[in-house]
């Protein structure tokens, strides 16, 4: 199963190696992550007004047991969380998200 981590492209191209994660990451201790199910309300409620991100498909079986999956009460779902850094191993691709004319979100094609 494919999850899926949002990073601004500045912030994702400056990296090398395994993520560690935003500020908002670290903060929380540990790194966010959505299903695809739940990207389009996770880009509405908090990229909003944001351009110039990225799309991380991560193998979730890659991530052993630093991966839980918790009860977000705002959301009324569980979420994928990382424990731990994300390898590079785990990651299967990066890509931009676009936006349309609209400027409404467009993932890309998985």
């Amino acid at each position: 199963m494919l999850i899926f981590k949002i990073v601004p492209r500045g912030e994702w191209m400056a990296h090398s190696g395994d993520y560690h994660g935003s500020v908002h990451d670290r903060d929380d201790g540990f790194l966010h992550f959505s299903t695809l199910a739940q990207l389009p309300e996770t880009l509405r409620r908090y990229y909003a007004g944001q351009d110039d991100l990225m799309l991380v498909a991560v193998e979730a079986d890659a991530l052993g047991a630093a991966l839980k999956w918790e009860h977000s009460p705002s959301r009324g779902e569980d979420f994928p969380h990382l424990y731990a850094p994300l390898s590079c191993d785990a990651m299967k691709w990066a890509r931009p998200i676009t936006k349309d004319v609209d400027g409404k979100f467009v993932l890309p094609a998985l």
